[in-house]
This record gives structure tokens, C-alpha cells and sequence, in this order.
């Protein structure tokens, strides 16, 4: 694993089906947005300080979203410790109720529940399309994203998540 690279160029690890992540040129502070989780707590991203992050932003109505969710709890399962763990957060209308189901149908059980049923978390990180993939370091900056689904069980994604870990 080789560490993650600041500057602007050619990156060893966008490649295979890491191919279509886009790094920032250095890691970004990111606009601080609240959402709940599975209790109906208020949480923020500060909440993971000291831990990187992959945050995923989806909703039960999104197909690729559905397809991609089984792939994010593996790597949640293999990877996922005090240093790392994947955060999906539904940006569903739904709320959490429409979330856990949606997890349920699929059954993903490895995932937190997390829901911003206002929907604004989306245009606060500035995302395209869902799904939308940040991956976000310990300081809580982000680091880069990837839009559109992806293989997050694969080894180019597994290399990414520990090059952040580092």
C-alpha cells in the first residue's frame, strides 16, 4: 500500500474500479451538516474525528444504490474498526423509516443507519447523482469521491481505504 499523494497527476490507486475516484489536489475541509441516526440522534461527520471515513449518500428509490449497498457492507465487515468505517447515509424523504427498510429488504446488518430526510446533505457536499462516494480522513476532510457505483468490496477499493488508514 503506498500512501495517499497530494499533488495533481496520475494516482496509483485510481485505478481498476477505483478508476472513476477523483482526488483532491490536498484534502478539503467539508461543510459541517447534521443527519440522524438509527435512534433519531442528531450526528454530525465531527462525530468520526480520529476515524476515517466512506461516506456513502443514497436513497431507496436509486437501483445502482441497491446494487452497490451489499459491496459496502463487506468492506464495513472487513474493515471497519476504531480507524475506518463506512457511514451510508440516506438522503431519502422516507427518513429513517424508509432507510431501515430498504437495509432490511436487502438484508445489510452490518451498516449504522443513518438518514438526512430533508434531503440537504446532497447539495451541502455538492453531489451529482446517487450514489456518491466521499472518502473523508481522520482530520474530516475529504480527501476525494467517486460519483456513480462502485465495486467497494474490490482490492483497488480496499487499497484506496488503507492508503487513507496510513
Amino acid at each position: 500500500d503506498q500512501p495517499l499523494p497530494s499533488g495533481p497527476g496520475a494516482n496509483p490507486l485510481s485505478v481498476g474500479e477505483m478508476a472513476k475516484f477523483v482526488f483532491k489536489k490536498a484534502p478539503e475541509p467539508l461543510p459541517d451538516f447534521t443527519f440522524l441516526d438509527g435512534a433519531g440522534k442528531e450526528r454530525s461527520l465531527k462525530d468520526w474525528r480520529g476515524r476515517v471515513v466512506l461516506l456513502n449518500i443514497w436513497a431507496t428509490w436509486c437501483l445502482p444504490c441497491r446494487k452497490e449497498m451489499p459491496d459496502l457492507e463487506r468492506l464495513q465487515a472487513e474493515l471497519g474498526s476504531g480507524t475506518f468505517e463506512v457511514v451510508a447515509l440516506s438522503v431519502d424523504r422516507g427518513g429513517l423509516e424508509a432507510s431501515k427498510k430498504f437495509l432490511d429488504q436487502i438484508k445489510v446488518t452490518k451498516l449504522g443507519l443513518y438518514a438526512d430526510p430533508s434531503g440537504r446533505a446532497g447539495s451541502t457536499l455538492k453531489v451529482i447523482g446517487m450514489p456518491a462516494t466521499l472518502l473523508i480522513d481522520a482530520e474530516g476532510r475529504e480527501i476525494g469521491r467517486l460519483p456513480g457505483p462502485a465495486e467497494w468490496h474490490s482490492e483497488d477499493a480496499k487499497a484506496l481505504v488503507r492508503a487513507a488508514m496510513k
